[in-house]
């Protein structure tokens, strides 16, 4: 077993994505909204069922737009995690938003969606859950809730592309939706992301937005005869190149996703025994999600035995990691948000996480090797059965 180092994320590519950007190059036409981006658009836009998806130039550039159609006025809040990127509560910061943060659920990390309603104040605007690690939120639920409050539904789905809840794919639950195509995803684009918009009253409004603030779509379409500064808006769409890129990224989703739930399901395999002796506990994943295999985690017992097992690992040549430092306790998000009750749950997920690098493209040694570095660092033995064959393309729940 060779010791080389084995990195968090390591970019996989289809083979086509060259041939893609010549072709665009090949055009002329790179600034963005050509023929890779409808191709991309159309596809996610069958996928998802929506209204429309615009392509963007990031996932957080997709929730500025989101917090912009959602109207967040000075004032207005929105609910989210605290256990989540910095984009999700900077979105509505921008707008002079206050994002309320709730805390999250032990057992999928997400939102508790049981503590959002007594969170609503007459200022509430809008729910923005965060599907973690590709894992659902129990959207039924935080819908309800919004519409009995009249609020709209912001997905922060940055992770779960080809994840779904309840046979729906995610992305396609909420009023809004917003993707991540950044390198450290599933499916990449360099930078990217998108938009999705579910709801028809949104649809025109958002293509203003996207195209600066101007009605250029409609002039295209031939609806009017001029197109002008109409709204509000920036400059959100990506270059052609992007889409070029993301296009042979999506031709072949399926596969990359299958083939990174087949590590995952590895490493979830070879982990059931420490989590029988209670040494650490694996990611749980409800019986009506299907997830994608964006991350695959454990819990630690401790702070300290995270810092030691990070320690290990890099002194092995794996990069591991851990993330979030939750928002409300970043000097930004005591400035700019406050809190609704406790965040213990938070607190306590956040100190013990453990990031296992994963990629659709990682080799059965390196999986193995990983495994015998955690079972080595907590102090236990394990003989890692054989993998299976790398091009066995079995399905993996």
């Amino acid at each position: 077993m060779t010791n080389t180092s084995v990195p968090f994320s390591r970019l996989h590519t289809t083979g086509k994505e060259l041939e893609y950007l010549q072709q665009a190059i090949a055009t002329g036409a790179i600034a963005g909204d050509a023929a890779f981006t409808k191709r991309c658009q159309t596809w996610l836009n069958d996928h998802f069922g929506s209204r429309k998806v615009l392509l963007t130039n990031s996932c957080t550039a997709a929730l500025e737009m989101a917090a912009i159609l959602a109207d967040i006025q000075p004032g207005d809040e929105v609910i989210m995690p605290s256990y989540t990127f910095v984009s999700t509560a900077n979105a509505v910061v921008l707008r002079g938003g206050i994002p309320v943060f709730v805390d999250i659920r032990p057992d999928t990390l997400n939102l508790d969606e049981s503590k959002v309603e007594a969170a609503i104040t007459a200022k509430t605007k809008a729910i923005a859950p965060v599907h973690y690690a590709g894992i659902s939120c129990e959207v039924d639920e935080i819908r309800a809730i919004a519409e009995r409050h009249g609020l709209l539904v912001i997905e922060d789905a940055a992770q779960g592309m080809f994840s779904s809840y309840k046979g729906k794919p995610l992305g396609s639950l909420g009023n809004l939706a917003a993707f991540s195509f950044h390198a450290t995803k599933n499916i990449v684009s360099g930078e990217g992301g998108a938009l999705v918009i579910n709801d028809p009253e949104l649809v025109e409004r958002a293509e203003i937005i996207w195209e600066k603030g101007t009605n250029r779509s409609q002039f295209f379409r031939g609806e009017v005869d001029k197109y002008t500064w109409v709204d509000v808006g920036s400059s959100f769409l990506p270059s052609e190149l992007t889409a070029a890129f993301l296009w042979a990224q999506l031709e072949d989703g399926q596969l990359i996703t299958q083939q990174r739930l087949q590590f995952w399901a590895r490493y979830h395999s070879a982990f059931a025994e420490l989590e029988l002796q209670q040494t650490v506990r694996r990611p749980i994943v409800p019986d009506h999600c299907q997830h994608n295999a964006h991350i695959y985690y454990l819990l630690l017992d401790s702070l300290e035995t995270r810092m030691a097992m990070l320690s290990h690992l890099k002194a092995n040549g794996i990069q591991a990691t851990f993330h979030y430092v939750p928002l409300h306790s970043a000097p930004a998000g005591q400035k700019f948000a406050r809190t609704f009750g406790e965040l213990s749950v938070t607190d306590d997920m956040s100190d013990r996480i453990l990031r296992l690098p994963l990629s659709a493209n990682m080799t059965a040694e390196e999986i193995d090797r990983i495994v015998m570095l955690v079972f080595e660092a907590l102090g236990s033995q394990k003989t890692v059965e054989p993998l299976f064959h790398p091009l066995h393309q079995q399905q993996v729940s």
